[in-house]
């Protein structure tokens, strides 16, 4: 487990060039649930915000969504979920991307990017898929999935599917074998800022495209602190 440290925030993030660099940082806010939490973060701009379509997660989404600045992509998150489920959500909240979170195959990722293919033509839904990292993660286990998905996800191996609010030892992506971008995620707070600014500075980051943020922004399941957020928005 990596051990985060707590630092002042105003030193963890210099100015100059590295500061720009910092500003690039994508935010994905995952596990969203209350309609007026969802406007009250959609005010802070992230670039992603998460909707969880997985009935055994206290964050599970069953509402309407209110409607949301175009500039924020909206992923519904799947757990093993069938591709007739995912295409239904798709289509009632125009998702623009979706979240496999589950122990989904190449053979059903391939086919479910050529379902998505023909039933939304005119549009790119981007597939995020999810892998859960623990001490003896194998990573080359990642190269059939490069063809079917836009991104990769890492997220801490735990109990539960996600949000077990625990971060993984991020030196094993020193391990990473691909170029495709990925996702940075679990148990990622405040405190850890420093640990990744330190991350940020390392060659392993080269191919971390958005950090994602879930429990340790919360006040209880679902219900995001917008402080905190504000915050973080600060750091990146």
């Amino acid at each position: 487990m990596k051990k985060e440290r707590n630092k002042n925030n105003d030193k963890l993030f210099p100015s100059g060039e590295n500061a720009d660099r910092q500003k690039g940082q994508k935010l994905k806010v995952c596990g969203m649930k209350y309609p007026d939490n969802i406007l009250e973060i959609a005010a802070l701009q992230p670039d992603y915000m998460g909707f969880i379509f997985y009935e055994k997660s206290s964050r599970f989404f069953n509402d309407k969504l209110p409607n949301l600045p175009g500039s924020i992509k909206k992923v519904g998150v799947f757990v093993n979920a069938s591709a007739e489920t995912i295409i239904k959500k798709l289509s009632d909240y125009q998702l623009q991307a979706i979240q496999l979170h589950g122990e989904e195959s190449v053979e059903f990722c391939n086919a479910l990017k050529t379902k998505i293919t023909q039933t939304f033509p005119s549009k790119h839904i981007e597939i995020i898929k999810v892998f859960s990292v623990g001490e003896h993660f194998n990573f080359e286990q990642l190269k059939a999935f490069e063809h079917c998905c836009d991104y990769f996800l890492f997220d801490t191996k735990g109990a539960l599917p996600g949000g077990n609010g625990y971060t993984f030892d991020w030196n094993l992506l020193r391990a990473y074998p691909s170029s495709k971008p990925y996702f940075l995620s679990g148990g990622i707070g405040l405190e850890s800022m420093q640990a990744l600014e330190d991350f940020k500075q390392n060659p392993i980051s080269k191919y971390c495209y958005s950090i994602d943020v879930n429990s340790k922004f919360e006040k209880e399941p679902g219900l995001k602190n917008k402080e905190k957020l504000e915050q973080l928005k600060k750091m990146l």
